[in-house]
């Protein structure tokens, strides 16, 4: 790995933003899949949501299992070499830069986050193969023409882009805001770019009341859709086999002990013509 080859763009220093008092979903997402960079109060509440509905820990675990996957296929079935994934999340194992360049040593991966816990730990994330380069972006979701023009300085949008959004949009409260931001960003995209989205859905009461559990802990509000909903991102777009289903049933590699195995978390990609 080499430093050179990474670059991080970032606002206010982080420390002054992170507040440990309230759960947080970056560190509670980190809690749940064995990761090391949570407090106490993303602990607290996470162990309450087990209580509540253990699937959770399940739905975590697939859907970064499911990153892998989709990453794999892009650089390698599609030959895909470049990648701007937005709401990355905290760094664990495996993540998108980690997968894509094992595949294709040259990729070229944007991470974008405006969390100042991310940023915190954009050092650790941000490494890269000599023959490509990984990037971080302190950007907003909210503003996607911002976001894309910054991602220029080091993606080539003249080439397909993926665009991958995991475990981000129900951030967004309003679902017709939600679709209108992932529309945007698809439409600064050229054609054969890739849209990669998966997410908590709305199909047990197990995982509606985990939500609404969380919502409750004095975090920033998580809102789990339907699985039309999911869908309806992908408008416009050409959907890659097998469609809109469960994390656990995305082209599941042989031997993988979760594949079929029933989540409350939906997926897709899509092919921009």
């Amino acid at each position: 790995m080499s430093d050179a080859h990474s670059e991080v763009t970032v606002g206010a220093k982080p420390s002054a933003r992170i507040d440990t008092s309230k759960p947080h979903s970056a560190r509670f997402w980190n809690y749940f899949v064995g990761g090391k960079d949570h407090y106490e109060v993303d602990q607290e509440i996470g162990d309450q949501i087990k209580e509540i509905f253990p699937g959770l820990v399940d739905v975590a675990l697939t859907s970064r299992h499911f990153l892998g996957r989709a990453a794999r296929y892009l650089a390698g079935e599609q030959g895909i070499r470049q990648f701007l994934d937005i709401g990355t999340g905290l760094p664990t194992a495996d993540n998108t830069h980690e997968v894509a360049q094992r595949v294709a040593p040259d990729a070229r991966i944007v991470y974008v986050d405006n969390d100042p816990i991310v940023l915190a730990h954009a050092n650790a994330l941000l490494t890269s193969t000599k023959q490509g380069r990984t990037a971080y972006l302190d950007a907003d979701l909210y503003e996607p023409e911002s976001v894309l023009e910054a991602a220029a300085a080091t993606l080539d949008f003249s080439r397909p882009i993926a665009l991958m959004i995991l475990n981000t949009l129900g951030h967004v409260a309003e679902y017709d805001q939600a679709r209108a931001l992932v529309r945007r960003l698809v439409d600064g995209l050229p054609p054969g770019s890739h849209l990669v989205i998966s997410d908590s859905t709305a199909t047990s009461q197990g995982m509606i009341a985990a939500s609404e559990a969380y919502n409750a802990s004095g975090a920033v509000p998580y809102y789990v859709r339907g699985v039309e909903e999911i869908a309806g991102f992908f408008d416009g777009l050409d959907l890659v086999e097998p469609g809109i289903v469960q994390v656990t049933e995305w082209r599941p590699d042989s031997g993988d002990a979760t594949a079929r195995t029933a989540v409350d978390a939906y997926c897709g990609v899509g092919r921009k013509p």
